[in-house]
Parts: structure tokens; C-alpha cells; sequence
């Protein structure tokens, strides 16, 4: 489901923006536009959606429109033409007032500075927004409270900003946005201000929190690992425009451009590219149903040298072996005596570079075992499809 739909949003900055927008229609560029109107183009006709729970990043280099765009969505800057839908209504339709609404109890803002008050606690920071918004004090305490509990720092509610290092002080700025419990988180560039160290901390516990949240972030940032990182999908964007929208690895592995193949030819595709990308369907039996001879069928048929077992429910049990197979029909034994059960198994979002180490560690020479969250069986990844995956995509960029 689209929290919010975008249609043709567009920013023209100067004092000549209709001329500058019948200039778009007829296809002139952005630097044409420049010298014939003393008009830039911010943003050009954006149209996009993004989903309920979702952490959708917007990126691109400087000047490429992704801040603007981020503040367009709550009118902290007034669009010059388009739609923004947020639950199908139109923002832009909306009074001075039901802005101001939308943006204390809809939409939460974090800046890359912390914009903290020094001279208050961290719990008074928190509870400023409801303050203003004449909450009553223990109301909007027990709310706070409840902000940085969720962002680890219940025990540091009444100290004060400076005695805090720049994480933390981060994350005082997210409970702040949290304490009206909004349901879009607006992140502007919320963590580059932040040491290397710090900042990937910060990354994985935004992506842990969210686990419990399930807010609709919109994330704003011009590092492509960051994005990659802690997007669902990402949008990239050029001199205003949308140049492609994606998950990490769509993008990754089906650039939509030529500027798109640039920005992203130097990752490592290896920590990126899942196993779900490469594994291959499984032939299976059922314990307490099939025995050793539906096995050995199946190994036969397929010519293949392992048979996955699982139960009823498709959970997965372990495998069985050619040789284990052999020996089993000649002294009788049953499928739980021939079991491997110590087998690599991994979730299908695991990623290749992650599987290639396990793989590597692991004694046995058997395929590796793909299953969803449950643990149900999905797939098999082969030694050799491994390391024909890991030599495609890890090796040299041009």
C-alpha cells in the first residue's frame, strides 16, 4: 500500500517559474533553462511512490535535488506544480493550518545537525515538540520516556546534551521526531556529520528499530554504501531528475543508464547480491512419508548427489547422500540414521560474499541449504554455482 504518492513534482527556484515550466514542456535543459529565465530547476516533474514501512532513501551527489525533494514533501519548501498524496489527500491542497498538522503529528524531521538545546536535559529535548503543542508536562514526559526508550537512552534523560558523544546526541534527535509518534520519519542526511564507526552503529540500529516500528522513513544521504545498507529501495537522482528507483540490488545489477553505471561501478556486488539471486530449486523428501528408496529415485532421476529432508511442514530437517543411501539399503537403516544435519544453511536474503565464508569453513563438501524466515525450505546452492556467482561479481571493475 502507497503511503504517499508523488506526481509530477517540480521546484523552480527564481522569479520567473511559469516561464521556466513552459521552457520543461517544450524539452529544454536544466542549463538552457538557466540563461534564458535566470531560473533553476530543483526539482523536475518527480513522480514516484513510496510504501507504508518502507525505508525509501532518495540520493544522489550535491545539488542533485534529493534535500529539496525531502522538503518539498512537507511543504518546509512550496512546491512550484504537482501532487503530493499523503493517505490520498494532497498536500498541496492544504491550508497553511493542515500543514502545520501534517508536519507535528504526521511527519517527524531529522536534521543532520542535532539542533539540541544545550541548556535543557535530554528528556526536556525530547518533549519540546509536545511542549509546544501545549501537551500536558506528564503526558508529554510519559511519551519522551517512551522515545528514548526505544532509542536506547531512558538512563540518560536527565543529562544534558554536551555530556553526550555525537550518537547519542543523534539519537536524542530521533526520539525527539519519535515523541509524536508520526508516521513518516523525514531524515535528511541524519548521519554524516557522524565519525565512520559511529555512523554505521547508527545505520544498524536505525535498521533494528524499524524492526519494531514500522514507520515509513524517507531517507536522505549521498553515500551509496549507506544507502544500500538501510534501504528497501533507493532512488537515485541527477540535476533534479529521477534517474532510477529500485532495491539496492536491482539498481546494482540493472543500472537504468550510463550515469547510474558510473555511480555504482565500484561495489562489491559479492556483499550486496543475495544467494536468493543464485540458488536453484531443491528436490526434497519427507520424513516420516518417503525412506531411503523415493531417495535414491529422486538422485537418479535428477542426477544429483544430495536429497534435502524436511518434515511436514516443509521444515528443514537436514540431507541425505549417495553414500548414505548405499548404506542404508544394505543394512536397513532409516532415513534419521543417514541424516546430515550439520549442513550450511542460510536465509535467502544472506549475502553471497557472507555464504562464500561459510562455505569455505565448513568441512562437508555439500550444497548449501536456502530457507525463508520460518525456516522452510526455498533452495540449493551448490559449491561450483557459488563460486561462478562470487567470480562474476567480484571480480575487477572496469
Amino acid at each position: 500500500m502507497d503511503k504517499l504518492e508523488i506526481r509530477n513534482l517540480t521546484k523552480v527556484f527564481g522569479r520567473s517559474p511559469k516561464r521556466a515550466l513552459k521552457l520543461l514542456d517544450e524539452g529544454k535543459e536544466k542549463e538552457e533553462i538557466l540563461q534564458e529565465t535566470g531560473c533553476t530547476i530543483g526539482v523536475n516533474r518527480a513522480t514516484f511512490e513510496i510504501y507504508n514501512g518502507e525505508i525509501f532513501v532518495i540520493m544522489g551527489l550535491s545539488g542533485s535535488g534529493k534535500s529539496t525533494v525531502v522538503r518539498l514533501l512537507n511543504r518546509l519548501i512550496e512546491p512550484t506544480s504537482g501532487s503530493i498524496l499523503l493517505d490520498s489527500k494532497d498536500i498541496m491542497k492544504m491550508s497553511a493550518e493542515e500543514v502545520r498538522e501534517v508536519r507535528r503529528k504526521k511527519m517527524g524531521m531529522v536534521f543532520q545537525k542535532f539542533a539540541l538545546f544545550p541548556h535543557r536535559t535530554v528528556l526536556e529535548n525530547v518533549e519540546f515538540g509536545l511542549e509546544i503543542q501545549g501537551v500536558m508536562k506528564a503526558d508529554r514526559q510519559k511519551k519522551a520516556m517512551k522515545s528514548l526508550e526505544l532509542v536506547g537512552l531512558s538512563s540518560y534523560a536527565d543529562q544534558k546534551p554536551d555530556q553526550l558523544s555525537g550518537g547519542m546526541q543523534q539519537r536524542v534527535g530521533l526520539a525527539r521526531a519519535l515523541a509524536n509518534d508520526p508516521d513518516i520519519l523525514l531524515m535528511d542526511e541524519a548521519f554524516s556529520a557522524l565519525d565512520p564507526l559511529i555512523r554505521k552503529e547508527m545505520q544498524d540500529e536505525l535498521v533494528d528499530l524499524q524492526q519494531r516500528m514500522k514507520k515509513t522513513i524517507i531517507f536522505i544521504t549521498h553515500d551509496l554504501d549507506e544507502a544500500i545498507h538501510i534501504g528497501d529501495r533507493i532512488m537515485l537522482m541527477r540535476d533534479g531528475t529521477i534517474q532510477q528507483i529500485g532495491t539496492p540490488e536491482e539498481i546494482l545489477t540493472h543500472p537504468a543508464n550510463e550515469y547510474v553505471k558510473r555511480f555504482v561501478k565500484n561495489v562489491d556486488l559479492t556483499h550486496v547480491i543475495t544467494v536468493e539471486s543464485i540458488m536453484k530449486p531443491a528436490e526434497s523428501i519427507m520424513m516420516g512419508k518417503d525412506g531411503p528408496r523415493v531417495a535414491l529415485k529422486k538422485m537418479k532421476e535428477k542426477a544429483i548427489p544430495t536429497v534435502v529432508v524436511t518434515d511436514r511442514n516443509r521444515m528443514v530437517k537436514g540431507i541425505v547422500t549417495a553414500e548414505g543411501l548405499k548404506q542404508a539399503l544394505e543394512k536397513n537403516l532409516s532415513l534419521e540414521d543417514i541424516l546430515v544435519a550439520d549442513c550450511v544453511t542460510v536465509s535467502k536474503e544472506t549475502p553471497i560474499s557472507d555464504l562464500l565464508v561459510l562455505m569455505a569453513e565448513s568441512e562437508f563438501l555439500y550444497p548449501s541449504i536456502v530457507t525463508n524466515e520460518a525456516g522452510k525450505l526455498k533452495g540449493v546452492i551448490g559449491r561450483g554455482a557459488l563460486f561462478s556467482a562470487f567470480a562474476g561479481y567480484g571480480g575487477e571493475k572496469e
